[in-house]
């Protein structure tokens, strides 16, 4: 049974030409073979949309269904859509944008093909990433054949036709209704095969290397840091440029300070005689040596700031802080007098009840 060609596009009868072409690609989209491999009734909806197309986009075959149906058709000669090949050269540009057209896949298969991206994992101390340090590291990647240039020829050769897709690219195969095109196996598209491939490159235009990089780490980078070196990638081919180089920076912990973005955390441990009495220590941040004052008094897990002593900050000027915190250790191995000394001290600690309890834990812990 003959369908509606507005219906299957699913349009009014005084749609423009931009609504139908939208409907279409819409349709187009969700029906098209090559996203529904082996689907029949999805192939069968493509053939029905690419037909309403063809004849809906057509002024004049638009007017002779509309005063005629499917008959006048018939009879000015319409036998409904060609092939696939047919197709995308007759709506290149609805295929050009949603599946990259023949066309322009014509166009650009033999341009300059520019050199891959390529990624390095680079490990580094703490105190490096910190401070900021230079470093040289090797790369392996691929180079342009400084032979061939990158053609992948040997020189004073040529590329000839390829005899599989007769320079096309494309190979067409039968599928129900359609022929459907496929990159050429032989040429990989390219419509061309290398004949005498260049000695050095085996034809690939490309050749294996090593390349020493001088990179200059910023102080303040952190784990996940990316530093980006433009034209030390891999190399291009046929003319195209070379790709660019991303450093990925880990940082290995360190055993003494941990990093909360642009703040430093250690802990300081004291004996209970300089916590209860006070003192000054001198404590080694990252950047030098600080006198930290610890008061009378000072408990295990109290925490003290030294103001921009922590990282430097990545964007921007300054630093962050670094945070010391307290912990007080219990004396262990204690001789006879310091044991006499301390029972001394229990005696008349007047923060103790007769049970040894702290001052009034027994009486806040019956009042729960």
């Amino acid at each position: 049974m003959a369908v509606d060609y507005y219906q299957v596009l699913g349009i009014s009868n005084s749609a423009t030409a931009e609504e139908i072409k939208k409907a279409y690609r819409k349709k187009a989209m969700k029906y098209h073979p090559d996203r529904n491999p082996d689907d029949r009734k999805a192939e069968e909806k493509f053939k029905e949309a690419t037909e309403a197309y063809e004849v809906l986009c057509d002024p004049q075959k638009r007017q002779i269904y509309d005063t005629y149906g499917h008959e006048g058709l018939r009879n000015s000669g319409y036998r409904g859509p060609g092939n696939f090949e047919d197709i995308f050269s007759s709506f290149g540009d609805i295929f050009g944008d949603i599946f990259g057209g023949f066309s322009n896949r014509r166009q650009n298969r033999n341009g300059p093909l520019p050199g891959a991206d390529l990624r390095y994992d680079l490990h580094i101390p703490f105190l490096e990433a910190v401070l900021g340090v230079e470093k040289k590291v090797e790369i392996p990647k691929r180079d342009t054949c400084w032979t061939c240039e990158g053609s992948g020829l040997r020189p004073g050769h040529q590329a000839q036709t390829c005899s599989a897709c007769q320079g096309r690219g494309q190979i067409l195969r039968a599928q129900g209704f359609f022929q459907i095109s496929s990159t050429c196996p032989r040429c990989r598209g390219a419509g061309e095969v290398i004949t005498e491939p260049c000695n050095d490159c085996d034809g690939n235009g490309l050749v294996s290397s090593k390349k020493t990089v001088s990179l200059k780490i910023p102080a303040g980078v952190d784990t996940g840091s990316r530093m980006r070196l433009r034209g030390e990638g891999e190399g291009g081919r046929r003319g195209g440029g070379p790709g660019d180089l991303y450093v990925v920076i880990h940082v290995e912990p360190h055993e003494l300070f941990q990093r909360e973005g642009d703040t430093i955390y250690c802990q300081l441990p004291i004996s209970m005689v300089q916590a209860a009495l006070g003192c000054k220590l001198e404590v080694s941040t990252i950047h030098a040596v600080q006198t930290l004052n610890i008061p009378k008094g000072t408990q295990s897990g109290q925490a003290f700031t030294l103001r921009n002593e922590g990282v430097p900050h990545l964007r921007g000027t300054g630093r962050g802080d670094m945070v010391i915190e307290i912990r007080v250790m219990t004396p262990t191995n204690l001789s006879k007098r310091q044991v006499e000394l301390l029972k001394e001290f229990q005696a008349i600690d007047k923060t103790q009840d007769e049970n040894g309890h702290a001052d009034g834990f027994m009486k806040k812990l019956f009042s729960m």
